[in-house]
């Protein structure tokens, strides 16, 4: 499949966005991370819980998600926490 836009299998992980998930109290081990993080090329890697087969059925019009695809759930002031790492548009 020829898609418009296609992940760079080759790009590491460059820079947390935010906050640690200890910082903000969602990880009591190291087994438990939600996190976001710019890679090298630019891209933005989300690590969350994946509520894929959840939420599938109740996608908004015009969502949707390819067979390679997931769907993550981080939680909200983690987002909010990395907004001074995002570069305005």
């Amino acid at each position: 499949m020829n898609r418009a836009w296609e992940a760079d299998l080759s790009a590491l992980f460059a820079k947390r966005l935010g906050k640690s998930p200890q910082e903000l109290g969602h990880s009591q081990d190291e087994d438990d991370c939600p996190d976001i993080w710019q890679l090298s090329n630019g891209d933005i890697a989300v690590i969350g819980r994946d509520l894929t087969s959840h939420y599938r059925s109740r996608l908004p019009d015009g969502v949707r998600l390819a067979a390679d695809e997931r769907l993550v759930v981080i939680p909200g002031n983690m987002l909010s926490a990395a907004k001074a790492d995002i570069p305005d548009a």
